[in-house]
């Protein structure tokens, strides 16, 4: 048959401990036949798929459109980093996806500063608000964040055959 969504809305991951707890618990209940994902254009997709199609992408766009973060981005940094998940052991999504395009359009970091990517606490520079998942437009939906998305749209499903 194929994945069924059983519960939608999970929220956050939280930190290691908080996700190894949800992750058990869910193995006892539905053994471990089960998968974390986001129903896409009426099709479930796991999440490590969503993270290319979704979460790359939305990045991909943002430095398309915005070519002035991107470069402003590359001349000032050296390093990326992602406070929030450093400071409470949560998934960096982020600063992997922001070098992913760096990667994959032969460019690299240029500057001389740690830049933090993100909202959390005192911010590093203002490029870390503009190139944040809660400023991000998800690709595809210019009225929603990438962080609004990834958060509300997370789904829980179990594979029947």
């Amino acid at each position: 048959m194929g994945w069924k969504i059983i519960k939608r809305k999970l929220g956050q991951a939280g930190n290691l401990k908080q996700r190894q707890k949800r992750q058990s618990e869910w193995n006892i209940e539905y053994g471990e036949n089960w998968m974390i994902g986001y129903l896409i254009d009426g099709t479930f997709v796991s999440q490590e798929d969503a993270l290319e199609s979704i979460y790359y992408k939305s990045y991909e766009l943002h430095f398309k459109n915005h070519p002035e973060d991107l470069e402003e981005l590359i001349s000032l940094a050296k390093r990326l980093e992602n406070p929030h998940a450093k400071i409470t052991g949560g998934v960096d999504l982020q600063v992997p996806a922001i070098m992913q395009f760096l990667e994959k359009n032969n460019l690299s970091l240029q500057g001389k500063e740690v830049v933090d990517i993100g909202t959390f606490g005192k911010r590093s520079h203002k490029i870390s608000v503009r190139l944040s998942p809660l400023t991000i437009k998800v690709v595809n939906n210019d009225k929603m964040t990438l962080e609004k998305f990834w958060q509300e749209k997370k789904c829980l499903a179990i594979w029947e055959d």
